[in-house]
């Protein structure tokens, strides 16, 4: 069935879809009220009655509409109390391919739970007015630095395939702890799977699957600047691998240990940064580098 979505791109965001399963649901209403017990029928209403909320035909629906096992339902998401991140990224490279762009920290890449318009995703499709934007890869929300998207939907598979084959040369750098036992490089090979609680990973006795190597660039007082380079790409593998090591990176909030998320704090950001990527241009051949202007905070204050 096709998910061409018959909503336009509104305010940087593109509106979401779901998938009506089987059930024992009469009307829509009786759906949404299960599927979504947070969001009101008088909200549902509301949207609906603005054509907010249409089929895969575009049939606009109410909640009296029969439920359709199987249907595809688009509809805008809607937060009122998303707080403004006062952070801005900058844009490194722009043409019909590709978008390279600085991002700053605490702006997530894509909308999801507590984050809808201020992502890195719907901030450039405000800017740039492309709506085909759709992110290479990962990069935390509380990571800064360089991260890509892919501009034209028919080449996109080879700017993906280039990180799912390792092919691009990723280097980071992270404030931690200074230890005057330790000894760089460092090379750290571990198994990282999620943990129990949904938001962190931890290291478990496997066949590894994450790879680091890590170097120590300058000291000052009880604080070092590292340059780390990952082979792989495991979620949070920076973090954990700089914990196991017992130099947890500055202002890390998952690891060692997990605090309340907070959404309009940011006094104090992850010390990370993506600072460059480098490939081979699947397209022409060339040779692709891209290099974050963020410094990163070598204090203890």
């Amino acid at each position: 069935m096709a998910r061409t979505p018959f909503l336009p791109t509104r305010d940087g965001i593109s509106p979401s879809l779901v998938w009506l399963p089987h059930g024992p649901w009469k009307t829509l209403g009786d759906y949404f009220a299960v599927r979504f017990p947070m969001v009101s029928a008088e909200s549902w209403a509301d949207r609906m009655s603005r054509g907010e909320v249409v089929d895969n035909s575009g049939v606009t629906l109410s909640l009296d509409s029969p439920f359709r096992t199987g249907a595809c339902v688009f509809y805008y998401r809607q937060r009122r109390d998303e707080t403004p991140i006062p952070f801005e990224e900058k844009i490194l490279f722009l043409d019909g391919q590709l978008l390279v762009v600085d991002k700053p920290h605490f702006v997530a890449v894509t909308p999801g739970g507590r984050f809808l318009r201020e992502t890195l995703l719907a901030r450039l499709k405000r800017s740039t007015s492309i709506d085909t934007l759709t992110p290479i890869h990962r990069l935390d929300r509380e990571t800064a630095g360089v991260m890509m998207f892919s501009v034209d939907p028919s080449t996109r598979s080879l700017w993906q395939s280039l990180f799912r084959y390792q092919k691009v040369n990723k280097i980071y750098e992270a404030v931690a702890p200074f230890r005057e036992s330790m000894r760089f490089p460092q090379e750290i090979g571990s198994c990282i799977v999620r943990d129990d609680k949904f938001f962190r990973m931890r290291e478990i006795e496997a066949e590894a699957n994450a790879f680091t190597t890590i170097e120590m660039i300058e000291r000052r007082d009880r604080l070092a600047l590292y340059r780390l380079y990952p082979r792989t790409g495991k979620m949070h593998q920076l973090r954990v691998h700089m914990n196991s090591l017992g130099i947890p990176i500055q202002n890390d909030r998952f690891y060692p240990e997990a605090f309340p998320p907070s959404t309009d704090d940011f006094s104090a950001p992850l010390q990370l940064l993506a600072r460059s990527l480098a490939f081979t241009d699947p397209l022409n051949g060339e040779h692709r580098l891209f290099e974050s202007n963020f410094r990163l905070q070598i204090s203890a204050d």
